[in-house]
């Protein structure tokens, strides 16, 4: 497992991934900055910067499901011509994710960094975490705008309309309370419960954390019976958060995070929007399933010690 960063330090080891009693622990990110229009507050009073035509950049993995919701929501909204991007190599060892050169990389033009722990250095002295994607980077200042992905999102949907952004809006006002319902939910038993079913170290964390997986995924099973999106009938934030980690379920985390009850093929409702939004031809465009599997299967050495990557399932999309 790739490494982690203390006080400023590059630390290889796989530290703060599980705790005690076997369950997973995700380390919370803290680069929390916004970028606004005008530069006024973020949503939540946080400190922000005004919308600069280049200057910001994207860091992102391929095989991320938490990158890719930001290179989804950035097609969506046409901003790829304001936000350029920079994708690492698919294996995460003891650098963490880096530039190596490999099919699909793009290196880092700004700094000229050789991994991502380095940006993290560069943006902060003394930080202290895991070296994560996405990276959201303010060119002009040298540092991490943020480093989360459900606010980065946010940002993209509102933060650059004056500067070309079209106006699809993935958070609409009268919806925001079920949208956010619906992310809590995805978000700690099906974005995060692939994990912690993955990397439970003992039976019992595991169970504790594959059960509410499929209690969630009949649930939106249900939900999606005669519809097409998640909430309000339209393509929101919602889904995309959602679609990240189940285009990835049948390929990985199925067999190398044994969440093996069932597939999304095995669920109609859920594989025909799967397979729906993959579809369209923005999102098409995000999906690379050569570096998600690859990443997985070879950067996970405790979890799939030959690195051997399954030939299959044959998918549809990607």
């Amino acid at each position: 497992m790739s490494g982690y960063l203390k006080d400023g330090e590059w630390h290889e080891g796989s530290d703060g991934y599980a705790e005690d009693d076997g369950t997973f622990q995700r380390w919370e990110t803290d680069f929390r900055d916004w970028i606004t229009p005008d530069g006024s507050p973020g949503p939540d009073g946080q400190n922000a910067v005004k919308a600069e035509a280049g200057r910001f950049h994207l860091y992102v993995s391929y095989a991320c499901p938490w990158a890719h919701r930001t290179l989804i929501t950035r097609a969506l909204k046409e901003i790829e011509d304001i936000i350029p991007i920079s994708v690492t190599h698919w294996l995460m060892r003891e650098r963490g994710w880096t530039f190596d050169d490999g099919p699909g990389v793009v290196p880092d033009p700004n700094e000229g960094a050789g991994t991502i722990h380095e940006l993290y250095q560069i943006a902060r002295d003394d930080v202290t975490g895991k070296a994560t994607v996405p990276v959201l980077w303010d060119k002009k200042e040298r540092r991490i705008i943020n480093n989360e992905s459900s606010e980065i999102i946010r940002i993209f949907n509102d933060g650059f309309s004056e500067l070309g952004a079209n106006d699809i809006d993935l958070y609409p006002a009268p919806h925001r309370e079920e949208i956010n319902a619906v992310n809590e939910r995805v978000y700690e038993d099906v974005n995060n419960g692939v994990y912690k079913s993955g990397f439970a170290t003992t039976q019992e964390a595991y169970e504790e954390a594959v059960e509410p997986l499929f209690d969630t995924l009949h649930w939106l099973e249900g939900r999606l019976e005669g519809q097409d999106y998640l909430v309000g009938g339209q393509l929101t934030e919602a889904d995309i958060r959602l679609l990240t980690t189940l285009l990835r379920f049948d390929a990985v985390y199925y067999s190398h995070f044994k969440c093996n009850r069932k597939r999304i093929a095995d669920l109609p409702n859920l594989h025909r929007y799967t397979l729906a939004l993959a579809g369209r031809e923005e999102i098409a465009g995000t999906i690379n399933m050569h570096h998600a599997k690859h990443h997985y299967y070879q950067s996970h050495k405790s979890i799939n010690p030959t690195q051997i990557v399954p030939v299959g399932p044959d998918l549809q999309f990607g």
